[in-house]
């Protein structure tokens, strides 16, 4: 049988409310789920009407698709995993709830295990609650069903499956064998470095059991994407839109598309129902509208939280009010065609900033090259290392550092001395190729740390020098916001670069303005301050190393 899972139009079709969802593989089986489902009583709705009566189109072709995958004659499901992301308040915990008390229904094996894994007690309560209210309001699912509040644990007394709401933690997943689960809010599972073990030990009884599913629901993140959420959903985007044939994977994303966030258009409240499909049900308009308002008044810490969990906007750069201005227009300057390699190639001269390199810090290096023949078009590229004791005392942003790792532009140093011998050897190799102009590091810390390795590394002593810091940096600060707001500072479009220049908070200082460590708290810094030493000396204008006149600039270095 032939079938895809992918929807390349889904631009269109979320516009126009059409459905995102296949038509199941096996209509009688879904017909048969739907039945059961429909059924179930909602009695925390005005009027206690049943599933089936209050329920949009959408959350009916869901249902119908999920257990429409299993083929009647073998047991075995075609499609054996789903993401659905919606915005907050469509109903997320109510599904969960309906296709996890009807998986237990329909279920055929014996003592089969069925799991709905919480990131805390307090959203598993949110999950289980439904599922208790279900079966109370029927006499018939009272009588086949024991309800275990304490363990909140469901047990079918013929079969002896039993479905458990659990948060979840190591312990509470390992050695478990279930047939069918479902991961609630994949987004805070994001930011736990070992949700992906966790997950793999949960779900791992689906590799001997064909009749099973995983499905994976969640709101967006009011960060950046990240760990394993950030993973899933960018595999989920590329099923989505054909780049990856999986048939077995089915996404349900209600994002806006791509041109309407370029336009502003997500902005507009007529168009919230975009990822709302529960718009007019569980969504209430108005209180949408009055959320939207009071957001707006609270600042853009606020609002870009309301955008994040009611309009599934994902947030990329901080929006805070007190953010360094250069992160406006950060992203929109990223070019992943810039690398080092690019920046020898096709530089003139390049300039190095180095900031951190405590064992609680990043080391951050940028490298920041002038385009050749031209005095106003700069290339940027960063990279930075942390040791094991930063990231342990980091936990909050382990998660983040791991997909920094993964995306090359982070190094979790494995052995002393590892981080200044590889900053060492790519600053080495911009000296060798004769375009090093000059490397500015913070003459009271970081100078302390490197300068020994930069020497034994073949650097001359003349090229290294002190940056002031503090507010002797504002005027970085502005000939870098003022080069990204006209594109003519071009970066590699580094996560980790977004995430540092996001943390990046400034505050007052006299009559000038800057950012500090400090204000920064636990989001680090370093590269950024790296990349304003660096700027720091692009903008004394160095000649080409050809040049005579740089030559003798060499030779008589100025100290910024």
């Amino acid at each position: 049988m032939e079938w895809t899972t992918s929807c390349p139009d889904w631009e269109k079709r979320i516009v126009q409310r059409q459905s995102l969802v296949p038509e199941p593989l096996y209509p009688e089986v879904a017909d048969s789920a739907w039945a059961i489902c429909s059924e179930f009583r909602l009695t925390d709705v005005a009027g206690e009407p049943l599933l089936g009566e209050a329920s949009l189109p959408w959350l009916r072709d869901f249902v119908r698709v999920v257990f429409g995958a299993e083929e009647p004659e073998t047991g075995r499901r075609h499609i054996n995993e789903f993401l659905l992301m919606v915005s907050k308040k469509n109903a997320k915990s109510t599904i969960a709830a309906a296709i996890m008390l009807c998986a237990l229904l329909m279920n055929w094996r014996k003592s089969a295990e069925l799991l709905i894994l919480s990131p805390t007690k307090e959203i598993a309560d949110n999950s289980y609650k439904p599922i208790r209210d279900f079966i109370k309001a029927d006499e018939e699912l009272s009588a086949l069903l024991k309800v275990q509040d304490y363990f909140r644990t469901i047990t079918h007394l013929e079969t002896g499956a039993t479905l458990k709401v659990v948060a979840a933690d190591s312990d509470t997943v390992s050695g478990k064998k279930a047939s069918f689960v479902f991961v609630d809010e994949l987004h805070e599972f994001g930011k736990q470095a070992k949700a992906s073990n966790m997950l793999l030990e949960a779900t791992g009884g689906l590799t001997s059991r064909p009749e099973g599913f995983v499905i994976y629901a969640t709101t967006q993140s009011a960060e950046p994407p990240a760990g394993v959420f950030k993973a899933k959903l960018s595999y989920a985007r590329r099923v989505r839109d054909g780049e990856i044939k999986d048939r077995k994977f089915l996404p349900l994303i209600y994002e806006f598309p791509r041109s309407m966030l370029d336009k502003g258009e997500h902005l507009v409240l007529e168009n919230a129902y975009i990822t709302n499909p529960n718009w007019g049900a569980s969504v209430d308009a108005e209180r949408i509208t009055q959320l939207y308002s009071q957001a707006k008044e609270d600042g853009e810490q606020a609002f870009k939280e309301f955008l994040a969990k009611h309009l599934n906007v994902e947030i990329g750069l901080n929006l805070r009010s007190d953010r360094w201005t250069g992160a406006d227009f950060w992203e929109r300057n990223g070019d992943k065609r810039i690398t080092l390699d690019f920046i020898l190639r096709e530089c003139e001269v390049v300039t190095v900033g180095i900031d951190g390199g405590g064992l609680d810090d990043l080391l951050g290096l940028a490298v920041e090259g002038r385009h050749r023949g031209t005095n106003n078009r700069f290339a940027l590229w960063n990279r930075a290392w942390v040791h094991p004791i930063g990231v342990e005392r980091r936990k909050s942003e382990e998660s983040k550092y791991l997909d920094f790792q993964r995306a090359g532009d982070l190094v979790i140093v494995e052995r002393p001395g590892q981080d200044l011998e590889e900053l060492s050897g790519l600053i080495k190799r911009v000296y060798d190729e004769g375009l090093l102009a000059r490397i500015g590091l913070d003459p009271e810390r970081t100078h302390k740390v490197v300068y020994t390795a930069l020497i034994e590394a073949g650097i001359p002593e003349e090229l290294i020098i002190g940056i002031s810091q503090g507010w002797k940096l504002t005027g970085a600060m502005a000939v870098a916001e003022r080069a990204l707001e006209s594109g003519d500072l071009k970066h590699a479009g580094s996560p980790m670069m977004a995430w540092s220049v996001g943390n990046a908070k400034v505050v007052p200082s006299g009559n000038a303005q800057l950012i500090t460590k400090q204000a920064s708290g636990t989001g680090k810094i370093d590269p950024v301050m790296a990349t304003l030493n660096a700027v720091t000396l692009m903008a004394l204008n160095p000649e080409a190393k050809t040049n005579d006149a740089f030559m003798a600039a060499i030779r008589d270095p100025i100290v910024v």
